[in-house]
């Protein structure tokens, strides 16, 4: 096994003390810009790599964020965290990411391991914590930011940055009454249960407001155990209302899903029905035909998120955060065609 260099080693070689090194590394003005400069170029060619751990202790910092996220395949929560790796490589920190799937006793225990591991903060990315949870992770000690927490929560020291749902809902009302749609469905998850019920008031209150009646308003949701792009795939196959013109999605999975459920049984959209998601995923873009979708500000929710609980972090308060989505109109939606109007 090879041995790793040592500040030791660098010392030998360079011929001055170990402390000499350890300072020159760490950029100490007692030591000279020349002596500094040439130490660092030698640690650089020696391959020296410092210990982290080390100095963890003596900063009584570990320039760690742990991320604890339910679903480690869905693409949007990817956007999400790359945000979050951004803020933290601008500050020199690192990323410990736990998967956690939908389930709370999961995403305990994937932030009760972040906590022993010693991370200066932690980020929990679609929580489903509950009240005794969330007094619980106050009692503990840590910073944390919850972003998009399925259970609203009081807390004195914990904090959320979270996407206005209800808001979202009301956007994609708005856009489809204003194209002559008086019969519509929502496509909801219950794995989501606190932004599919905003998403859905949202939705269904605005279209009331419009002068919709409630009994032209369908709601379906997908199967918890089974990929969003499957659910959605299954309520358009298995949607019989008739007049029904335009579907609200959950999300841009569900949608893509339904696009293709569509197009299966012969439903040419947005020709009959149109269709609406919510994320603004990169393959919205690409579907045929393109979705017109919710947009959420996917990096900006992971910078927010960062950005709080650094100041957190550093000891000083801040208020949650609340960002706004906001209507990208792309081809699957459109006007309703005289001969579908009821």
């Amino acid at each position: 096994m090879v041995r790793r260099v040592s500040i030791m080693d660098i010392a030998e070689r360079a011929g001055v003390s170990h402390t000499t090194v350890s300072r020159a590394l760490r950029g100490h003005t007692r030591i000279s810009a020349v002596v500094r400069g040439r130490i660092v170029e030698l640690a650089d060619q020696m391959g020296y790599v410092p210990n982290a751990i080390a100095q963890s202790l003596q900063q009584q910092q570990s320039c760690t964020i742990g991320v604890v996220i339910s679903d480690i395949a869905d693409p949007f929560w990817g956007e999400v965290v790359k945000g979050i790796d951004d803020v933290c490589t601008s500050n020199g920190q690192s990323v410990l990411l736990h998967a956690a799937a939908h389930d709370e006793k999961l995403q305990i225990t994937a932030i009760r391991r972040l906590q022993q591991r010693r991370v200066d903060g932690i980020i929990v990315v679609d929580s489903q914590l509950g009240p005794s949870e969330i007094r619980q992770l106050e009692a503990s000690g840590t910073p944390m930011i919850f972003i998009n927490s399925q259970r609203s929560f009081e807390s004195s020291s914990l904090r959320s940055v979270t996407i206005d749902n209800y808001a979202g809902g009301a956007i994609a009302a708005d856009h489809l009454v204003a194209l002559g749609h008086q019969k519509v469905a929502y496509f909801g998850s219950p794995k989501r249960p606190g932004s599919n019920l905003k998403r859905s008031l949202g939705f269904i209150d605005t279209l009331v407001a419009h002068g919709v009646h409630r009994s032209r308003i369908f709601q379906d949701e997908c199967a918890a155990d089974i990929a969003d792009i499957d659910g959605g795939y299954t309520m358009a196959q298995s949607l019989n209302e008739p007049g029904v013109t335009a579907v609200f999605c959950y999300n841009d999975g569900i949608a893509l899903g339904a696009l293709a459920g569509f197009r299966a049984k012969g439903v040419a959209v947005p020709h009959k029905i149109s269709v609406v998601g919510f994320d603004d995923l990169a393959m919205a873009r690409y579907s045929w035909p393109p979705l017109t979708t919710i947009a959420q500000p996917k990096g900006l929710l992971g910078q927010t998120a960062m950005h709080n609980l650094a100041t957190l972090i550093g000891g000083t308060s801040v208020a949650d955060a609340v960002l706004v989505p906001s209507l990208l109109i792309r081809d699957s939606s459109t006007p309703l065609a005289k001969g579908l109007r009821s």
